[in-house]
């Protein structure tokens, strides 16, 4: 059948599920400690103090090959700003992070919001409700969706019930395209995440949450990664995103290295 003028959002899973297989960037956090952002300082400020260093990290990764970009929005919702004195500029920052990395995108180009853990318990764990933590995600949500964004990619996660609050965020109040991953460890048995979840219980979990996509992130070198993505192939055919770190460092002539990458 004809497929007539896909949209940003169906043309992306459209690629995805025809088998193309699409590279995503690199670090973020790295990018900007290398270009000014100091110990401790807040990676999100910058997409309003330095929007020319945001918008060339984009224009790096896009130039190297990379199919999609994330925005400079990890640590955009109101609880992570809020440790910087930031709480109220959380629409202001992720709107700005999304302009900055779609300004650099070509047509067949793809930006998609990076939305991380809010570093909060859910209650009775900790002290913030569902409703709370809903609605934070929501802000962040529907501000990358307002700059530009084609997608959100929900990462670093370890609570199922945080992950699936985030999608539900993104589903019930974008026509965003939403990825959702979970980070994992290795331990005598086997894969977990920090708040016991495996690969298997991620994929469907995350899947029944509504999300487009699924998948793992951080935490592991390439080989971990590749086993966890056969476990969560598994348990769901939805497309996998993978987005392992730099690997173990190393040093060469005084300098910091990651040999598997």
């Amino acid at each position: 059948m004809h497929k007539e003028n896909p949209s940003k959002k169906n043309d992306f899973l459209f690629r995805i599920k025809s088998g193309e297989t699409l590279i995503s960037d690199g670090a973020t956090g790295t990018f900007l400690q290398q270009n000014g952002l100091e110990p401790g300082g807040d990676p999100e400020e910058f997409n309003a103090t330095r929007p020319d260093v945001v918008k060339r990290m984009a224009s790096e990764y896009f130039h190297s090959g990379s199919d999609l970009v994330l925005t400079n929005s990890f640590g955009g919702t109101v609880y992570r700003q809020g440790h910087y004195g930031f709480g109220d500029r959380v629409a202001e920052f992720n709107k700005l992070a999304a302009e900055h990395a779609k300004s650099q995108a070509t047509e067949d180009k793809f930006v998609f919001g990076s939305v991380g853990p809010t570093g909060e318990f859910i209650q009775p764990l900790g002290s913030v409700s569902e409703d709370e933590m809903y609605e934070a995600f929501k802000i962040q949500v529907t501000s990358l969706e307002k700059g530009g964004a084609d997608g959100v990619v929900i990462e670093t996660m370890t609570a199922m019930e945080e992950a699936s609050l985030a999608i539900r965020a993104a589903k019930e109040n974008t026509r965003l395209t939403v990825a959702a991953t979970m980070t994992f460890d290795r331990g005598p048995r086997g894969y977990f995440t920090m708040m016991g979840v495996t690969p298997e219980q991620a994929a469907i979990g995350l899947a029944e949450s509504g999300a487009d996509i699924v998948g793992t992130n951080c935490g592991n070198g390439i080989d971990n990664m590749i086993e966890i993505a056969e476990r969560m192939r598994e348990s769901t055919s939805l497309p996998l995103l993978v987005h392992s770190n730099a690997g173990i460092p190393g040093m060469e002539k005084g300098e910091i290295i990651y040999p598997e990458s």
